[in-house]
């Protein structure tokens, strides 16, 4: 027996509405190729993997998260946590891929893989393996027990009725509410030892892309929810609507309002991403135009304004430059006063440099405020 699926209010129709109109706004902007969509994208998704993993309390910067992204040695996050980082990667890449694959099927092997790839590097949590006995959920303030996942006899079970109705279950509910459901039923079965948090944001963003909602990075919640404050509400929702013990029943709706309330607002910070990319992307190539400089180092450019560091790795990947010419931009750009550089070798990188840090205030003062759906 699973937790059901909630039958959604007028209120909740309108913001689904609403969601469904930015969807659709967002999906005609990309279709549409621009020059900054591949650094936007990527610039989401480490926002996702982030958010993701600071609820469970692993803190990296977007830019050291780029970095693992890309292969490379970040720069401030400690080995431990960059295991954390590389690990979830690998299983949103994966995510990506099957959002896309012309033959699927969900089935328990494929959400053991997806948990081995996220926790594959602790060995002794058995990664990829259903879990072998009881498991609590503590606050990490009091040590209190706040929830306990089913007996473990029912869990083979469940996760049987879930792929099932995954595969065949309510079909006919729109793709946002089917993914909130997954993900609050799979966190509630909680079947591995470790990673069950992740997992369950990760089923839902695989729903999303399933659904053909938009590319994962673009509908995905994870970011959302690794707010301080928002982190706080997403414990106190699941507890509230999932109890202190695994008992399917009750209303779920307030789980899925919650959820519904997250796009409304990633999606309304995503569309403000969009727009604001092509100004500064335009902005940033007419001071580029005017300074004599090559118009490929507007790439540069933008990847300092959104992420405050760039190294000549990326740079020199994102334009397909050799070593040589990377650096030479990159030294023209901090005598111009674009970029000021810190470091040495392997460390090196570039920050904003005065003319971009001005810019960078300008735009700082045009923050629209998000609007709550249901207020």
């Amino acid at each position: 027996m699973l937790y059901e699926t909630p039958a959604l209010e007028p209120v909740d129709k309108a913001v689904l509405e609403e969601i469904e109109e930015m969807r659709r706004d967002l999906k005609y902007r990309l279709a549409e190729t621009h020059r900054w969509d591949g650094q936007l994208r990527r610039q989401l998704q480490a926002r996702a993997i982030q958010g993701s993993n600071s609820i469970e309390g692993y803190q990296a910067g977007v830019e050291d998260i780029q970095s693992i992204m890309a292969g490379e040695e970040p720069l401030e996050t400690s080995a431990p946590v960059a295991q954390e980082i590389a690990g979830y990667q690998q299983a949103m890449t994966y995510i990506q891929v099957l959002s896309r694959a012309p033959v699927f099927r969900y089935d328990a092997g494929m959400l053991n893989a997806l948990n081995f790839m996220v926790i594959g590097h602790h060995r002794n949590k058995g990664p990829g393996v259903i879990r072998p006995g009881a498991v609590f959920i503590r606050d990490s303030d009091t040590g209190e027990v706040v929830y306990e996942g089913p007996d473990v006899e029912l869990v083979p079970g469940a996760m049987n009725e879930l792929v099932t109705w995954l595969n065949e279950g309510d079909l006919d509910v729109p793709g946002y509410v089917r993914a909130a459901m997954a993900h609050f039923n799979l966190v509630k079965i909680h079947p591995w030892r470790d990673g069950n948090g992740r997992m369950s944001r990760a089923l839902q963003t695989l729903v999303l892309g399933r659904e053909q909602i938009l590319l994962p990075e673009f509908c995905s919640i994870e970011e959302w929810l690794g707010q301080q404050r928002v982190t706080l509400d997403y414990y106190d929702v699941l507890g509230e609507v999932g109890g202190r013990r695994w008992g399917p029943h009750g209303d779920t709706l307030p789980w899925v309002r919650f959820c519904l309330r997250a796009h409304h607002m990633q999606a309304q910070r995503v569309r403000q991403r969009l727009v604001e990319a092509g100004e500064i992307w335009m902005l940033l190539g007419e001071q580029i135009d005017a300074d004599g400089l090559n118009s490929r180092t507007v790439s540069a450019l933008y990847e300092v304004f959104v992420n405050r560091r760039l190294r000549r790795s990326r740079y020199q990947s994102d334009e397909g430059l050799s070593q040589g010419q990377a650096a030479r931009d990159l030294r023209d750009l901090a005598a111009k006063g674009w970029l000021r550089p810190y470091g040495e070798t392997k460390g090196r990188f570039y920050a904003p440099g005065p003319r971009m840090e001005r810019i960078k205030a300008d735009f700082a003062e045009r923050v629209t405020p998000l609007r709550d759906p249901y207020r």
